[in-house]
């Protein structure tokens, strides 16, 4: 439950911005306290429990991906918006129950947030091969990772062990997942608040090299913004006029590469193409524009920032030991 979790992301932030304020003694009891929640999780977790778990994950992803080209960014994002309220928990599953709101319905997911029935099969695999085992938190942390593989773009050591939520929060959701008008203090605000750092917010915003953006979410860029390469401006308009209508229209995050993971998002931004206003804030004249033309250049140095964040990212809040539950049913706790 929220009262008894154990927030990584707190702790850090902590650690990181409050060094100067805290006695000794209290930041060395919440590194301890971090180190012990992540020492709780391990790459080999389901090694004997449910040898068969990260190939019936990676299959049905493989699947899902080969299917549907774009399932590959949703598992992704699906991930993030799920490890950015209450932590790597799989909150962002449940459902709406009369006792309290889930964040599907919340304003950064209703009507976009995708993957679900992916998720569903993965979990309706694990309980018939082995019941009661395998978590919904870490069926998202593994499909986002092999989304990310299938799609051409770096692999990173998948930590395990993690339990679910039984609970979600709707207003977390709205407060702390950043928006596609966010300029770059409100990404680094929304990100230090988590613990990562300004590298971390970066790398994580190019997982935008693959998926697509809803209309709604850069029609005040394509229409309002300066910093905007005109002649791409103009190609978006025809699909998503001025004046409303068209909002669930499409246009992909990096045009040159929309299902391919790799830097060319970055080179994107460098030509003002970035397709949401906080896509284009990163480079923009601000203190990130060294490190998007360092990725634009170098697409091992991306893919390794990359990698090392979603790392960070997947040990945010996660609930360990006698915290949360195994949900037989990603949608509902037990």
């Amino acid at each position: 439950s929220q009262s008894r979790k154990v927030s990584l992301e707190i702790l850090r932030s902590l650690m990181a911005r409050a060094s100067t304020r805290l006695p000794p003694f209290l930041l060395l009891l919440a590194a301890t306290c971090a180190a012990v929640a992540n020492a709780q999780l391990s790459e080999n977790y389901y090694g004997s429990s449910c040898p068969a778990a990260l190939l019936t994950i990676r299959t049905t992803v493989a699947t899902a991906v080969l299917l549907d080209r774009r399932m590959g960014a949703s598992l992704l994002r699906l991930y993030f918006h799920d490890c950015f309220v209450q932590g790597c928990d799989a909150s962002v599953l449940l459902d709406d129950t009369p006792s309290f709101t889930g964040e599907k319905g919340a304003g950064p997911n209703a009507g976009s947030l995708r993957g679900f029935e992916v998720i569903d099969r993965i979990k309706l695999l694990l309980e018939l091969i082995c019941p009661g085992t395998v978590s919904c938190a870490d069926i998202l942390a593994v499909a986002a990772h092999d989304a990310v593989v299938h799609l051409g773009g770096p692999s990173w050591t998948v930590l395990l062990g993690r339990r679910d939520a039984t609970t979600a929060s709707a207003s977390l959701a709205n407060s702390d997942l950043p928006g596609p008008n966010s300029n770059l203090n409100d990404l680094l605000a929304a990100f230090s608040k988590k613990g990562l750092s300004s590298t971390d917010m970066v790398a994580l915003s190019g997982g935008h090299t693959i998926g697509r953006a809803q209309c709604q979410n850069y029609r005040n860029r394509i229409y309002a913004d300066t910093d905007i390469d005109g002649t791409f401006a103009a190609s978006l308009r025809g699909d998503c006029p001025q004046g409303g209508g068209n909002d669930g229209n499409l246009a992909p995050l990096d045009a040159s590469s929309p299902d391919y993971f790799d830097n060319s998002y970055f080179s994107g931004l460098l030509s003002h193409r970035g397709l949401l206003h906080s896509d284009q804030a990163l480079y923009d004249g601000g203190s990130t524009d060294g490190l998007v033309r360092s990725y634009a250049s170098n697409n091992d140095q991306f893919g390794s920032d990359f990698a090392a964040a979603m790392v960070k990212l997947g040990n945010l809040g996660v609930l360990t030991g006698a915290y949360g539950e195994i949900r037989v049913n990603c949608r509902a706790v037990n």
